[in-house]
């Protein structure tokens, strides 16, 4: 048996990755009795952890919101900084974060006192992100983003609006599955109840969410992870764009720039093949140039045209730097 203090963090983290867990289920997983577990749950609470506990069948432990963070792990002004730092992360901006800072922001929000929401909100009002390129996609509201991530978290049913691409409007119910960012968006998979299918929610088309307290088993995916399911979908027909083009760089490296956003397959030693659905030529055009790597476009001809039209005018920019600063230049 693990001693006091290691077992009081491995209960804590439970507590902080699960919304709610049964005392069985938690003492089975410490290794412990029942009477210790609570001797556990009585040491977090003097730390200042807010710890429920609920008696009956439906007994249990969850982690609740308390009036102050609990001490020793940040303290207020860290915690707002934390959270606005999470939101924007959680927009895509830094590759690699994306999911990870929703987790992160999902745990946070959990415990965070309502004054310190406050702040980060107003925070947040006054707080711009620079987009790169054209017009982005459109924003996603980060409260309805962490209500989807605790719900695919904590297995809890989904109510929501939701507008397709050709401006219908509908009323949804799902069983969260869970949350993939691809290209920059960030989509919700799903089992949709009243269609009785696997469906894929694009979150900057999605309003109110909201948990209606049914909670569920989860179902196996028909894939072979969220992501795959979510890149599947995309390359059906109502993408407008399938992207293809050959670099002159490794696969491995290549997948570690933008393997989040596209299919990499290796073609030799030092060469590999992108493919990506997209619904704007931008994205690609930046991200094959961000590469720093030779590279040819196989298709589409509309991504072609579009390169070479950015290839002449930096060409035009630069000869023209170059007349400027020739010597006896007018």
């Amino acid at each position: 048996m693990a001693n006091t203090s290691t077992r009081t963090l491995r209960l804590l983290s439970l507590l902080q990755n699960h919304r709610h867990w049964s005392g069985a289920e938690l003492a089975e997983r410490l290794g412990v009795s029942a009477r210790t577990l609570r001797r556990d749950v009585d040491r977090l609470r003097e730390l200042g952890y807010p710890v429920e506990a609920r008696r009956g069948v439906e007994g249990g432990y969850q982690l609740a919101a308390g009036a102050a963070l609990p001490p020793l792990v940040i303290d207020d002004d860290e915690a707002v900084a934390l959270a606005v730092g999470l939101h924007l992360a959680a927009q895509g901006a830094v590759d690699g974060i994306a999911e990870s800072s929703v987790r992160a922001l999902a745990k946070v929000a959990r415990v965070m006192p309502a004054r310190l929401r406050r702040r980060v909100e107003a925070l947040r009002a006054v707080t711009e992100a620079v987009e790169w390129g054209g017009a982005g996609p459109a924003p996603v509201d980060p409260a309805a983003l962490t209500v989807v991530a605790l719900a695919c978290r904590d297995n809890e049913r989904l109510t929501f609006g939701y507008t397709t691409g050709d401006e219908r409007r509908s009323q949804r119910r799902v069983e969260p599955h869970r949350l993939v960012c691809v290209g920059r968006r960030w989509y919700l998979v799903a089992h949709d109840l009243d269609r009785q299918d696997w469906r894929v929610f694009r979150l900057d088309r999605l309003t109110r969410p909201t948990v209606d307290g049914g909670r569920f088993r989860p179902r196996e995916l028909p894939a072979q992870d969220a992501a795959a399911f979510v890149r599947a979908r995309l390359r059906e027909p109502s993408a407008p764009h399938e992207v293809e083009a050959v670099v002159e760089a490794p696969a491995a490296t290549v997948r570690r720039r933008v393997g989040r956003w596209s299919t990499v397959e290796e073609i030799g030693p030092e060469r590999s093949r992108v493919r990506m659905s997209v619904d704007s030529l931008e994205w690609p055009m930046m991200m094959l140039g961000a590469l720093e790597a030779e590279f040819r476009v196989v298709h589409p001809p509309e991504l072609h045209a579009a390169v070479a039209a950015l290839a002449a005018r930096f060409t035009r920019a630069t000869a023209t730097s170059e007349t400027t600063s020739a010597p006896g230049a007018p």
